[in-house]
């Protein structure tokens, strides 16, 4: 059965405007309870999607645009399907250690990520979501994104320059062939970062472009002579038999500029779990610059199931 992305979820189309990236972990209750609550959770969340893509409508006639993904961890599918087999790469993410960084693994059972170009839309999702999950689950981060000035991270660069376009994402995003049994899924590494940003903005212009191997305002890549040797596009690239391996980065701020918290949430999809965690082992090795005035505060890993995966869920089909 080939890829079909009509089938996934929303794993590789645009970042959106207004962005919720939430993280729950599973309340002590029964597995069976908390199998229970995600099979009627898989159907109803589809249907709320459904009815907030029909209800939603801004003042032009635009559309919302929602997108959503929900991801479940090796964690949660120990607990509620002990006898299914797993997705192949799907693991419980540990944390990875470099010389001077690391990058920290934390707790996270079922995962969202919610965005839209009407912040409203976004807000009326989640809580509806959270109608049927509160009882039994607990929050541990709940974080708000945004899209910047021209697509920018918050530090000034263009983002995702070397993400495969849109219309050609779907096959580095989407499961193949390669794992029948979940085809059209996908693996998506959620991490949050902070950022000093009196630290980088105290550094000119010309060190910050040696920082990121771009030119800030242009976006054009300098040459390799130009960049410091951690650079984070040298820093951040993985290859495979001599050819680099592209993932969806859905990378976007979060910031409270009164309390000086400001920061990324990197999000990356892939087809395979083992190309995103190569480039995050060469960012540790290498010492990525962006790590030098950056903390890492979480990390994990979550398997997104296709939309037939979801339905079967939904259907009682696994155990």
């Amino acid at each position: 059965m080939p890829i079909n992305p009509a089938m996934a979820q929303d794993v590789w189309k645009d970042i959106g405007q207004s962005v919720q990236f939430t993280v729950l972990k599973f309340k002590d209750l029964p597995a069976e309870d908390l199998k229970e609550m995600f099979e009627d959770f898989a159907d109803r969340s589809q249907a709320i999607i459904r009815s907030l893509r029909i209800r939603d409508g801004q003042n032009d006639g635009t559309p919302s645009q929602l997108k959503v993904a929900i991801g479940i961890s090796n964690h949660a599918w120990d607990i509620m399907f002990p006898n299914t087999t797993k997705p192949k790469e799907l693991v419980t993410y540990e944390t990875l250690e470099g010389p001077k960084y690391q990058m920290p693994a934390t707790e996270g059972d079922l995962f969202f990520h919610i965005r839209s170009n009407n912040q409203a839309v976004v807000v009326e999702c989640q809580a509806q979501f959270m109608k049927f999950l509160k009882d039994y689950t607990e929050v541990l981060d709940s974080t708000q994104g945004f899209r910047y000035f021209e697509g920018r991270a918050i530090i000034g660069f263009i983002d995702g320059t070397e993400a495969p376009a849109e219309a050609d994402a779907a096959p580095y995003a989407i499961i193949g062939e390669e794992d029948p049994d979940y085809i059209n899924g996908s693996y998506a590494f959620a991490q949050k970062w902070r950022h000093d940003m009196d630290f980088w903005n105290k550094m000119k212009t010309e060190h910050q472009e040696k920082a990121v191997g771009r030119e800030k305002f242009t976006d054009l890549e300098l040459e390799d002579e130009d960049k410091y040797k951690n650079a984070h596009n040298v820093a951040s690239q993985y290859d495979e038999n001599g050819e680099e391996q592209k993932i969806i980065r859905m990378n976007v701020p979060y910031s409270d500029p009164a309390t000086g918290i400001t920061g990324t949430y990197f999000m990356g999809y892939s087809r395979y779990w083992h190309v995103t965690k190569g480039m995050l082992i060469n960012m540790l090795d290498q010492s990525d610059f962006l790590l030098t005035f950056s903390d890492i505060l979480t990390g994990q890993l979550f398997f997104i199931p296709s939309r037939d995966t979801l339905a079967q869920i939904a259907d009682g089909e696994f155990n």
